[in-house]
């Protein structure tokens, strides 16, 4: 494995330890390890900048599913500064997964998140 492939793998975890945070306080915490200070988070629901603003997204994320945590779905592309890969929802109790998508991230010099351009594949119906 090459030095540039592990800092895409290493993002990509920071990146699911934040989304995967228990407490706000640890939400905070994990955001601020994987984005730069001024980093953006973008989907189809948001658009925001800054370490509390992407925190309140994720807070409000976990909010409305209790219980589901984010794991990755396959592997990790990479090159130059920006890496692709699959996520989906899943539930602790019954394993289903309700939500997924596909990220595109890219990379500041010093390995953190920049900017996150993500995409829904699997939504769950409306009521």
């Amino acid at each position: 494995m090459h030095m540039s492939e592990n800092r895409y793998g290493t993002a990509v975890a920071r990146y699911f330890e934040a989304w995967n945070a228990g407490s706000g306080e640890q939400i905070a915490k994990a955001v601020a390890a994987a984005w730069v200070e001024d980093g953006t988070y973008t989907d189809p629901l948001a658009d925001v900048a800054g370490h509390d603003a992407i925190a309140a997204v994720i807070g409000g994320a976990r909010a409305q599913f209790p219980g589901f945590s984010f794991r990755l779905l396959g592997e990790v592309d990479g090159h130059h500064d920006i890496a692709r890969f699959g996520w989906e929802l899943v539930s602790a109790a019954d394993g289903t997964a309700p939500v997924a998508g596909s990220d595109v991230i890219t990379l500041a010099e010093d390995g953190r998140i920049r900017a996150v351009a993500g995409f829904l594949d699997r939504v769950p119906p409306t009521a």
